[in-house]
């Protein structure tokens, strides 16, 4: 395995901070993956989030749990990002949800899926071109509710990472509400 990004968890020539890094102010502490978003990884995660094929969750948080146990970063709850109401009621579920929940059955961390909140329903992270775009198109679109989660070491888990903007953005939002660390662990990362 390359050297990675410490931060963005992006394969790198070295284990120092990637450019994209250094210039962004980011408030995700970090975020780090298993598997590229190609392949057979891709098919699975396409077939959780639109096939409604919600038994994958199961075998993909094992692998989750996997990479986590050979790679452990600070986490004391897991919470998974959120899909606006309008998305959920399309969808049906939040995929991300799913992962968190087999997640936790098998690290044994809480889950704490009603703090975080989605306020702004935005066009899809896929349907924007550059980081920029993606990173306007969150911005201000996450809060957390209440303060269960003040103090804590959070574990954020999405599916895919592109840009990372959702992950900073949802970071963001659990920093202001007291989180103490946030930590992305997603499934795939795109390169």
């Amino acid at each position: 395995m390359p050297p990675l990004c410490p931060k963005c968890g992006q394969p790198q020539s070295s284990a120092m901070l990637c450019p994209s890094c250094v210039s962004s102010q980011a408030e995700i502490d970090g975020i780090r993956s298993p598997f590229q978003f190609d392949g057979v990884i891709r098919q699975a995660i396409h077939q959780l989030k639109y096939r409604n094929l919600r038994a994958l969750a199961g075998l993909l948080a094992c692998w989750l749990n996997d990479y986590l146990t050979s790679n452990p970063v600070p986490g004391e709850v897991l919470v998974p990002v959120p899909l606006h109401q309008k998305r959920l009621r399309e969808r049906g579920y939040n995929q991300s949800r799913l992962l968190a929940q087999e997640l936790c059955k098998l690290t044994k961390l809480p889950l704490v899926a009603d703090c975080l909140i989605r306020e702004h329903h935005t066009p899809p992270q896929a349907r924007t071109a550059t980081v920029a775009e993606r990173r306007s198109n969150v911005a201000n679109a996450f809060s957390c509710r209440g303060h269960r989660l003040q103090g804590k070491q959070v574990l954020l888990i999405d599916d895919v990472a592109t840009s990372g903007a959702t992950l900073d953005a949802c970071a963001r939002a659990l920093k202001e509400a007291g989180a103490t660390s946030v930590w992305g662990l997603v499934l795939a990362r795109e390169t």
